[in-house]
């Protein structure tokens, strides 16, 4: 059993934004696997949303360049917000971005022993050096993407906070160039998973349709009345207790508003007793219609074509329509977003214990 730190429930709580003791327990059950515990929450309904990045908590800025049908995207670390503004420290990432462009590297370890693009005499990792020891804080070259295609853009938000690259093929010209900015600022606010549905594997698929069959279970009041209506006669006999009983016969005219009377005890009773009956109620077609309809929202809000273009004039027009009507010929085939500091933890700041530790 993997030893559940304190620093591990947090992390969580942040990603889901599910109470503590449901992050603790998830993480138990998941023997620490963090995605597992997410999957777990999901499935429980005790994740509000699901968030892929967790806290934002390192500085920084991302920085983007552009040749030749190629883009890239870096993001690069300081350990403040006002270096991260420094005049100093964002030309030294522009420059990091126009290396990482040039490079051959699939990765930073492997760029660091290149000639450094600004002064060959050094090399990557020493010219890191030497700006850390000039800025005076801690710098890191965090990581790299690149895009290629006919048409490549992109487009850096909150002053570097986040960097995007958008790939297409099909297409170019200044028109096209322009609709896909605009769908660059859409990855950057939206944060889809997948350009279409077509990306998402058979494995994926079934995951989440698991995941989503489960947590309507775990709701039993959200399922379609004829199920929730059996689940109750069930509960009925012998399991719910005789108030949460006398309860439901005095609230049962008014459904809607029966869970706010019932026990907490009652309705986790009721989802325990939907879960049992998984198999059969899974096999009725208003229930699979339910369970299809939600994972067909869900793909909407994960996938950048299905998305309800951020611009719609009729506020209904998602991404694929709008490229269209610009260009049927384009194909978007990459895109990558960037925010400093995801899955990354800042150290908490106490300089009172700071001051206290050195005087000791």
């Amino acid at each position: 059993m993997a030893d559940i730190t304190a620093s591990m429930v947090k992390e969580l709580r942040e990603m889901t934004g599910a109470g503590m003791m449901d992050c603790k327990k998830a993480l138990n059950e998941t023997n620490g696997d963090m995605e597992a515990a997410v999957d777990v929450l999901r499935k429980s309904g005790a994740a509000k949303a699901e968030k892929k990045a967790s806290r934002i908590a390192a500085e920084g800025i991302t920085r983007t360049a552009i040749a030749d049908g190629k883009a890239v995207v870096v993001e690069v670390n300081s350990e403040t917000d006002f270096v991260a503004k420094n005049e100093t420290f964002q030309s030294y990432v522009e420059a990091v971005a126009k290396q990482a462009l040039n490079s051959s590297a699939a990765d930073v370890e492997g760029m660091m022993d290149e000639k450094w693009i600004e002064d060959s005499s050094k090399t990557v990792k020493e010219a890191l050096v030497e700006k850390t020891a000039t800025i005076g804080e801690k710098l890191s070259i965090r990581r790299f993407a690149k895009v290629e295609g006919d048409t490549v853009v992109s487009y850096v938000h909150g002053g570097g906070k986040i960097g995007v690259l958008v790939a297409a093929n099909g297409a170019t010209g200044d028109a096209v160039k322009e609709a896909l900015t605009n769908v660059a600022m859409q990855v950057a606010a939206m944060n889809p998973t997948f350009i279409s549905r077509n990306d998402i594997s058979a494995d994926e698929l079934a995951k989440e349709k698991d995941i989503t069959l489960e947590s309507a279970l775990n709701d039993p009041f959200s399922l379609p009345k004829p199920i929730l209506n059996k689940l109750i006669e069930k509960a009925l006999n012998g399991v719910w207790s005789d108030e949460d009983k006398a309860i439901y016969e005095e609230k049962k005219s008014n459904m809607n508003y029966l869970p706010n009377f019932l026990s907490d005890a009652a309705k986790a009773q009721l989802a325990e007793i939907a879960l049992a009956d998984k198999a059969t109620i899974s096999a009725d077609k208003i229930f699979a219609g339910l369970v299809e309809g939600r994972i067909s929202k869900h793909l909407k809000e994960i996938c950048l074509l299905d998305q309800v273009y951020v611009k719609a004039e009729d506020g209904k027009q998602s991404v694929g329509a709008y490229l269209k009507s610009v260009d049927a010929n384009i194909t978007v085939t990459n895109f990558v977003r960037f925010e400093v500091g995801e899955g990354m933890e800042k150290k908490n700041e106490d300089f009172a214990a700071e001051v206290a530790a050195q005087l000791n």
